[in-house]
């Protein structure tokens, strides 16, 4: 079968490329550039802890030293400390790097990848597609036709994927511009990093605005300053006043020494692509939609929305087409991104003093600081991650369905298990390969060898459950999981999030969570897995 064209090499195209890989899905990535990223450390990006893992997972590097796991957050008003917060592992920091640091983790994971073919100098012209796959035409020095079973445009937000499909992208531009200085020295909050708001050295007028710092690694920060409307050029004058006197004004009144390193204006847009799936082309990343108003995290949905995408897109690929399977890609990102889209634009007005809506964001400066911390480090309103309980992909009406404290839909929360070959892992490290797991909770477990108990009590009946399952599945074990009593079995997507959790083995419920999480028919536990049962012993 035809490889997966992907449109853009930037972090979603590279991730997407590597996460079909680990899938054993071939892909070609067209490339328009020379195959290298200009460094940039005003460019840079918050990934949550569990989007962090992900790249970790799949370039087989730890990123923790090229950013910075942030030791705790603090929000000031005036000369006042409004907030703080202190990071541990019962609530992980966001790291934060510099965006060409994880493209080049990604690029240098792929250099050996045999399943990826990165077709530098290669921009898109053409796209056609019929039932039995896409054709793609490249023009430049190597210009040239590709033929594929799937093209995904990664391609950013001028995407020339969703021009030549005709897909419209609505939205608002300009909601908001940031001076942003990225620069070496010394700040009193060594690895914290701050939301400053109207700082008491500037007293009137938009300008007076908001700062943000973001620790990097080897002492440099990224600094960001709220731009007032309009489109006044931000001079080198102005940008150096604001460095220095906002050194000046955390310093005491005396600037610190520092050196400038990269400086730029991020403008943020607000846009949401109408379709994100026309016959066999999607669209991931900005090309899909342009989010971020609050922090630096649009990307972490884009590399969310590949995450979704590689392990839907490798079933079509090995086992034919899902129709079902592959809509639900649009049905579950587009509504997370639209969710927060909408959560942004309702509460921007009041948290940037404009008119808006204060009966919905009760109280004042405080909540309001309360409510952009949130959106800086992806939690709440405006920053949690999205679940998928309303996805097409949800079963419905299992008798033996059980609650725990990870909803239906939502991120499962990474706890140790016991694989097929009795090795301790943990849950995250299992995911990304293109099957459901089926993960028992049996206390005791974890203290005799697997020898010991895989043929005893539940266990038979269970694998045999797992292995009647209409699609790949792994079976692991645990000690607990929050909100689970002993023998509860919840299944799990291959991008991580919950199907289910049952109440003891229930074949027959079991068989049809999964037919309808990869897109079957959404049936009753009654009407469905009478073969489960069979082959799992039932009388």
């Amino acid at each position: 079968m035809d490889p997966v064209i992907i449109v853009g090499a930037g972090p979603v195209g590279l991730t997407l490329a590597l996460a079909l890989a680990r899938q054993e899905v071939p892909s070609v990535v067209l490339d328009e550039g020379p195959g290298k990223d200009e460094p940039r450390l005003a460019r840079t990006v918050v990934l949550r802890e569990d989007t962090a893992a992900l790249m970790e997972r799949l370039t087989g590097t730890s990123l923790a030293g090229a950013g910075v796991h942030w030791a705790g957050w603090r929000s000031m008003r005036r000369k006042q400390v409004t907030h703080e917060i202190g990071f541990d592992d019962d609530d992980p920091a966001p790291l934060h790097l510099a965006q060409h640091v994880l493209t080049d983790a990604l690029r240098t994971a792929l250099a050996g990848e045999r399943l990826v073919r990165i077709a530098v100098d290669s921009r898109l012209d053409g796209v056609e597609q019929e039932a039995s796959g896409v054709t793609a035409h490249t023009r430049g020095p190597k210009g040239t036709w590709w033929r594929g079973s799937y093209l995904v445009g990664c391609d950013g937000p001028r995407s020339t994927v969703r021009k030549l499909l005709d897909i419209r992208f609505p939205g608002r531009t300009a909601v908001e511009r940031h001076a942003v200085a990225a620069l070496r020295t010394e700040l009193p909050w060594a690895d914290e990093a701050l939301l400053h708001r109207t700082p008491p050295w500037r007293t009137s007028g938009p300008s007076a605005g908001e700062i943000t710092g973001r620790p990097l690694p080897e002492d440099v920060w990224r600094l960001d300053w709220l731009l007032p409307p309009g489109k006044d050029l931000v001079t080198p004058e102005l940008l150096v006043a604001r460095i220095r006197e906002t050194l000046a004004g955390w310093s005491g009144g005396t600037a610190p020494a520092y050196e400038l390193l990269d400086t730029g204006v991020h403008t943020v847009h607000h846009r949401l692509a109408r379709r994100w799936r026309a016959g066999r082309v999607f669209l991931a990343g900005d090309a899909a939609h342009l989010l971020g108003a609050f922090g630096t995290q649009g990307l972490d949905e884009g590399l969310r929305d590949a995450d979704n995408l590689a392990w839907k897109l490798a079933l079509a690929w090995h086992h034919g087409p899902h129709e079902a399977l592959l809509d639900s890609y649009q049905s579950e990102r587009r509504a997370v991104v639209a969710a927060r889209l909408r959560a942004a634009d309702q509460i921007l007005p009041t948290l940037r003093g404009g008119p808006g809506i204060r009966a919905y964001v009760p109280g004042a400066a405080r909540g309001h600081d309360a409510l952009l911390t949130d959106g800086h480090l992806g939690r709440g309103l405006l920053g949690a991650p999205g679940t998928y309980a309303a996805s097409p992909l949800a079963p419905r009406h299992l008798e033996a369905e059980v609650p725990v404290d990870t909803p239906p839909g939502a991120p499962v929360t990474d706890v140790r298990v016991t694989a097929e070959d009795g090795s301790f892992v943990q849950l995250r490290d299992r995911l990304g390969r293109g099957a459901m797991l089926v993960l028992l909770i049996a206390p005791g477990t974890g203290v005799w060898e697997r020898r010991h108990w895989v043929g005893a009590g539940i266990m038979p009946r269970l694998a045999a459950a797992v292995t009647a399952l209409p699609s790949p599945a792994e079976l692991l074990v645990t000690e607990s999981y929050p909100g689970a009593a002993a023998h509860t079995v919840l299944l799990i997507r291959p991008d991580g999030h919950l199907v289910t959790a049952l109440s003891g083995v229930r074949p027959a419920d079991l068989y049809a969570a999964a037919e309808a999480a990869v897109g079957g028919a959404v049936e009753t536990g009654a009407e469905a897995g009478a073969g489960a049962e069979a082959a799992a012993g039932a009388k």
